[in-house]
């Protein structure tokens, strides 16, 4: 899979881990930011990220800040995005099959990097289930406009 990712300092070393991670496991990943842990604003990197996943560059995203929320809150302003905080491998796998998710958030600070591996995998393995998601995906897409 293409694999966008963003982080701002709080986010950063996870961010790391799983870039690392994700590249082992066979999947190509696009890392924009941030590089270090000096503060820098989450919705520069969430645009950033979220863009590669609206222009097709990348299947889906995931970003990370210190708690995830501040991140994803970002990432629900950019049209066609739907961005899940993922606290948890159940959480994950819905944000998947009922929000049909294209980017999902972490929080850096209260997230282990086993759980976010677990987290990621969840994700990725889980299929849309349509039907009546569908009709509420519809509904909010049309808040978009």
């Amino acid at each position: 899979m293409k694999i966008a990712m963003a982080a701002d300092h709080g986010g950063y070393e996870l961010k790391n881990i799983l870039r690392e991670y994700l590249t082992q496991e066979g999947h190509s990943v696009t890392d924009f930011g941030t590089n270090s842990s000096e503060s820098v604003d989450y919705p520069d990197f969430a645009q950033l990220c979220c863009n590669a996943v609206i222009k097709k560059e990348a299947d889906f995203g995931i970003l990370v800040c210190g708690s995830g929320v501040g991140i994803s809150i970002a990432a629900n302003k950019i049209d066609g995005i739907r961005c899940g905080l993922c606290p948890s491998a159940e959480i994950a796998a819905l944000v998947k099959q009922h929000n049909n998710a294209n980017v999902i958030a972490l929080g850096g600070r209260f997230t282990a990097p086993d759980l976010a591996k677990e987290i990621v995998d969840a994700y990725m393995n889980a299929e849309f289930e349509g039907g009546r998601h569908q009709q509420r995906i519809d509904k909010i897409m049309s808040l978009e406009k």
